[in-house]
């Protein structure tokens, strides 16, 4: 039941309790409604019609959007409504390498509930008597899931940057992990959940990489968002991932797909079936 759990708990949104963010007709994000209201007191950007949250007639191409935007965005954060600033923007678009009708603050993106696509990578190491992976302890100055488990590596794919730019970009600065090494990881799986936050909706796709390590191989963080890595057996991941609450929560889904794919949970299991649908079912925007 606690597998089940994880996946409910990224599944958790309801869209009848948001707006929909409509550009050119189709829905690109999902809007809650007092945050709504702030986008409102700049009616020079947006306006509510047709049941939704609109751009203004006269913001039509991707660059006015953007600008129009991000300098909203810069005032909600000024104002403490956005709490925090990445100063990175992520793509607005219907789907991975679907056209990006304009491009949004990072931070905001949940605020706005689009489609935000992010890199996992499992760090693993086959030793003789198991399987083992590497997992980082994130530190407790993270504004978010602060001393949570997390993967080795983990990023969000910002604009500009392929997924494999991105995997050696993280893969460096999350582990220091060298490029040569970095680039034999191998793309497994494709994940998507749909989750309500504190900040509004996190719309997500995550491309996961399975990449074996040597035993002499530690990873070290360079960045500070990582306090310590530990490097457990599948069967320690099995436990605290049933614990729900240890891992960040995407997280548990990566390692749900990993204990699947290694036959860790396997057709034997009463809920393996379900966890599968559960855990791979496909989201529109």
């Amino acid at each position: 039941m606690a597998y089940l759990d994880c996946i409910r708990l990224c599944n958790n949104a309801n869209l009848a309790d948001y707006l929909a963010w409509r550009i050119d007709g189709a829905i690109y994000g999902w809007i809650r409604p007092d945050f709504a209201r702030h986008l409102l007191a700049y009616p020079e950007v947006f306006q509510h019609a047709q049941q939704a949250i609109q751009f203004q007639e006269h913001l039509r191409s991707k660059q006015a959007r953007t600008l129009a935007t991000e300098a909203v965005m810069r005032e909600l954060h000024r104002e403490a409504v956005i709490d925090t600033w990445v100063g990175e923007r992520y793509p607005v678009s219907l789907g991975y390498q679907q056209t990006a009708v304009l491009e949004l603050e990072r931070a905001a993106a949940s605020y706005l509930g689009i489609k935000s696509f992010g890199v996992h990578v499992n760090g693993l190491v086959q030793k003789a008597d198991a399987v083992y992976v590497w997992v980082g302890i994130r530190t407790l100055a993270k504004p978010f899931w602060p001393g949570k488990l997390d993967q080795m590596v983990a990023g969000g794919l910002p604009v500009g940057l392929s997924l494999l730019d991105n995997l050696l970009k993280e893969a460096k600065e999350e582990a220091n992990i060298p490029a040569e090494l970095a680039r034999q990881a191998q793309p497994v799986s494709r994940l998507h959940y749909r989750q309500t936050l504190s900040r509004g909706l996190e719309n997500s796709t995550l491309f996961i990489y399975d990449l074996w390590l040597p035993e002499s191989f530690i990873p070290e963080n360079t960045d500070g968002e990582v306090e310590q890595f530990q490097l457990i057996s599948l069967a320690q991941l099995a436990d605290l991932t049933a614990q729900v609450s240890a891992f960040k929560d995407n997280c548990n889904l990566v390692n749900l797909d990993l204990l699947l794919r290694l036959g860790f949970i396997s057709t034997t299991d009463p809920q393996y079936a379900e966890l599968k649908q559960a855990l791979y079912a496909e989201i529109s925007i």
